[in-house]
């Protein structure tokens, strides 16, 4: 497993009436590739994979998001990923594939409140709307590489390599604070 490095530790940054920003716990990533007749990987791995881009699948505590034809970006708990690493090594000559722990990489902002989705309109240039609930996109934040998970109407989750998430989480600091300004003048 590799070493989290990130500059945030986990704690809300700030909390206005209508957004809430916070750094999430520590969670085991893993960068995913295969092709082919996934079953054996879906056993490995406990959850079955989904094959839409853009859409999630979750059993337990692993959830899994189809990135691309040949990608997925699977989440859980960091003492599992050890576990499903020895899963897929075990079925790697059925299905040969690329599994990769990210953990250490990115780390996780959760976007919530009423002005959620206008306030991550500042950095990312994608239609928040069209993201459904319970799908996720690879998209940019501000030119940073980041994949944008829609939890519900008001909850996202975005998530950023470790350099990035210093400036990144600063400026959605400042543009919650300015939204809470507008607010306060209406």
């Amino acid at each position: 497993m590799s070493l989290q490095i990130s500059s945030l530790s986990p704690e809300t940054l700030i909390h206005t009436g209508d957004v809430q920003i916070t750094v999430t716990g520590e969670t085991g990533r893993i960068s995913l590739r295969a092709r082919g007749k996934l079953a054996p990987l879906d056993k490995a791995l406990g959850v079955k994979l989904p094959t839409k881009i853009g859409t999630r699948a979750n059993k337990g505590d692993v959830e899994a998001l189809c990135l691309g034809p040949d990608e997925w970006l699977i989440l859980c708990p960091n003492d599992d990923v050890s576990a499903l690493k020895a899963a897929c090594d075990a079925i790697y000559e059925k299905l040969p594939h690329s599994f990769t722990d990210i953990s250490a990489r990115e780390i996780t902002l959760s976007i919530t409140g009423p002005q959620a989705a206008e306030l991550l309109t500042i950095g990312c240039p994608r239609d928040i709307a069209s993201i459904g609930v319970g799908e996720a996109r690879r998209t940019v934040f501000d030119n940073a590489s980041v994949v944008l998970w829609c939890d519900g109407p008001d909850q996202f989750r975005l998530d950023l390599w470790n350099s990035f998430a210093p400036y990144s989480a600063e400026l959605l600091i400042t543009g919650a604070k300015e939204f809470s300004a507008e607010t306060a003048l209406t």
